[in-house]
């Protein structure tokens, strides 16, 4: 979180965001503050997470996402499996929560520590006629931070060139 907070200080400056979460109707101000105060107190009390995320609603808006993402990644990002079972039973917009934190677990612990049965029979396409190149990429030996090996790089920008 605080590393989340040294970023997104530097890059909102003066955004201000209103809360319409029950509870927090007052606040009025940055992105960052919100988190800093409201995940910060959250977890010192060890709040539950659906607890937690129901207070802030964790809806689909930036002041209900982001600490809902943060608060899950705080709480379970060492166990890849129950961060994303976190995102996905315990707050309302979970498809958006859910595919950040997974995002987030897939780049710091790799595909091999989730569960075998969350994989098999993915076909790893993303479109009917795509090559379901997908879960080939996710096989990636390199943690996060890692740096792709230069073929590699240009494999996956040769890839996704003309794709949104």
């Amino acid at each position: 979180m605080d590393s989340y907070v040294a970023a997104a200080r530097d890059l909102e400056q003066d955004e201000s965001y209103r809360s319409s979460a029950p509870g927090h109707e007052d606040y009025e101000g940055t992105l960052w503050r919100f988190v800093q105060e409201q995940v910060s107190e959250a977890y010192r009390r060890r709040t539950p997470t659906v607890d937690a995320c129901n207070g802030w609603h964790s809806g689909a808006y930036l002041l209900e996402t982001m600490p809902s993402v943060l608060y899950i990644l705080m709480r379970y990002g060492h166990d890849p499996a129950e961060t994303i079972v976190r995102a996905v039973n315990d707050t309302w917009d979970n498809d958006t929560i859910a595919a950040i934190v997974g995002a987030a677990v897939g780049a710091l612990h790799g595909r091999a520590e989730l569960p075998m049965r969350w994989i098999e029979g993915l076909s790893g396409r993303t479109a009917e006629h795509d090559d379901g190149r997908v879960l080939q990429l996710s096989q990636r030996p390199e943690p996060c931070g890692g740096q792709p090996r230069k073929s590699e790089r240009f494999e996956v920008h040769r890839q996704g060139a003309g794709r949104t």
